[in-house]
């Protein structure tokens, strides 16, 4: 008895120490397939967050500079960066990831690498720093802050060489150490081809595969960043979804094999096959969940002609239930327009998204039944193992939405489940799914009934359940 008791004293002093809380002996769970890191968990929890363009190809009205632009044109007459993270936060976003530098080059800080900066332009007599001012935004807003710098430049003249890779890491560099920290490093597959590269206006084409040599471009961000998240088309901590219209697949896994396209050696940005991306893989060897990228308008940049073709709440709404509501997240495009500022439509859209998740999921009906409080409590890292749960109430509760999340510290394990009501003496399907993983969000007609049953019907392993939620969507 004494041994036994010194080994379990041993072991509160190494939780203590550690801040690790594991059960000992046979009460633990094990881990299942891959798992999530600690900046992927975060990410995890982020769920929602927009993505800014805003750059000289804005008053170009393009979607692409071609990095010819005279930075004399970037001149927004009323810019506001606490507008526009005002109003994703109304919008019920948790996360900002701006355009430092798109395709055409020019970049929003005042960097030492380039002239083709926002130090040239008239706005603040060459002396602003617009990505200072988003992030200095964000932080008073609450909001988590990120940077998107494209790998492709259209304007500097040593493109395609060994040198404009040095510029691009030093440009990163610059942007990993003077911001704060970063909750996202947005990386995307479109490289090489028509630029003025300094006045020489040609066609440069890279090989995609080895050309940035990105196991060390990221090397710098995991020492200079550890909970950055990088997002590129494969990853290596966030997948794209495989589309641009912000929706997974009915059934998407978080766990990932990325595969090379057709004539390439090697999956990286821009030369990956993407058949599987809104899927993922079943018992995928990395944890590489989806992000679901769309732009809140038809265009990633502002254009007058748009302003009427703003996607109204409930669109946004379907895209969330096919984003985050299949285990991913929604990376939504906000682009301010020349004045650098939400059209007023913009914000309009914006908040009436959020209050219809706000509104939709500020009561759980599940607090008040006979379900175990783990299922309840908001908390992720809590659980109840078991594969079927019953919850029942003293009088009949209508709903009309469903909530369910994994301890996805411990894998994605869920591959099908049925939720059930107790409706004139029998059990009836009121809903059922396949994948879970952080979220699985299901909307279906309205329901009154005093008991409900979750049945998880198909899983890798034992389901370990963090929560299961009931809501009525007016």
């Amino acid at each position: 008895m004494k041994k036994l008791l010194f080994s379990f004293s041993l072991f509160m002093i190494s939780s203590l120490v550690t801040g690790q809380t594991k059960v000992p002996g046979k009460l633990a769970e094990k881990p299942y397939g891959a798992l999530p890191s600690a900046r992927q968990l975060a990410w995890h929890e982020t769920e929602t967050y927009v993505l800014i363009h805003f750059t000289p190809t804005t008053f170009e009205n393009k979607e692409w500079g071609y990095g010819d632009a005279d930075p004399a044109s970037f001149n927004p007459t009323a810019f506001d960066a606490n507008q526009i993270v005002s109003a994703a936060k109304d919008g019920g976003f948790k996360g900002l990831v701006l355009v430092a530098k798109h395709h055409d080059g020019f970049c929003l800080w005042p960097t030492k690498t380039t002239d083709y900066n926002i130090s040239k332009s008239p706005w603040k007599n060459g002396k602003g720093d617009m990505v200072r001012e988003f992030e200095q935004a964000c932080r008073k807003l609450g909001l988590k802050f990120g940077v998107y710098i494209s790998p492709w430049d259209r304007n500097n003249e040593h493109y395609g060489t060994h040198k404009y890779v040095e510029i691009y890491r030093e440009q990163l560099r610059e942007l990993y150490t003077q911001y704060g920290e970063l909750f996202m490093s947005w990386h995307d597959g479109a490289n090489g081809g028509d630029g003025y590269y300094g006045g020489k206006r040609e066609t440069r084409n890279i090989d995609r595969a080895t050309y940035y040599g990105w196991d060390t471009t990221w090397a710098a961000t995991r020492k200079l960043q550890p909970m950055a998240n990088i997002f590129s088309d494969v990853g290596p901590d966030v997948r794209w979804v495989g589309n641009e219209h912000g929706e997974a697949a009915a059934t998407s896994w978080a766990t990932y094999e990325p595969k090379p396209r057709a004539g390439s050696k090697k999956a990286g940005p821009g030369e990956s096959d993407y058949h599987n991306s809104p899927t993922g893989t079943l018992n995928g060897k990395f944890w590489i969940p989806a992000e679901c990228d769309v732009p809140l308008r038809p265009g990633w940049f502002y254009h007058k002609d748009q302003d009427e073709k703003v996607k109204s709440p409930e669109k946004l709404f379907d895209i969330y239930l096919k984003s985050v509501g299949r285990g991913g997240a929604l990376d939504l495009g906000l682009s301010p327009d020349t004045r650098g500022l939400l059209h007023e439509n913009d914000v309009r859209s914006l908040k009436a998204f959020g209050d219809i998740l706000r509104n939709t999921f500020a009561n759980n009906l599940v607090k008040t039944s006979s379900a175990p409080k783990e299922l309840s409590d908001d908390n992720k890292n809590s659980h109840v193992k078991n594969d079927v749960f019953v919850m029942e109430w003293k009088s009949p509760q209508t709903f009309n939405v469903l909530r369910i999340r994994e301890n996805i510290k411990l894998g994605q394990r869920v591959q099908e489940f049925v939720a059930e009501a107790w409706v004139n003496g029998a059990w009836q399907t009121i809903t059922e799914a396949t994948s879970v993983g952080n979220a699985r969000i299901l909307v279906f007609p309205a329901v009154t009934t005093q008991k409900v049953r979750v049945r998880i019907t198909k899983t890798g392993a034992v389901p370990l359940i963090s929560e299961i939620g009931l809501f009525k969507k007016l």
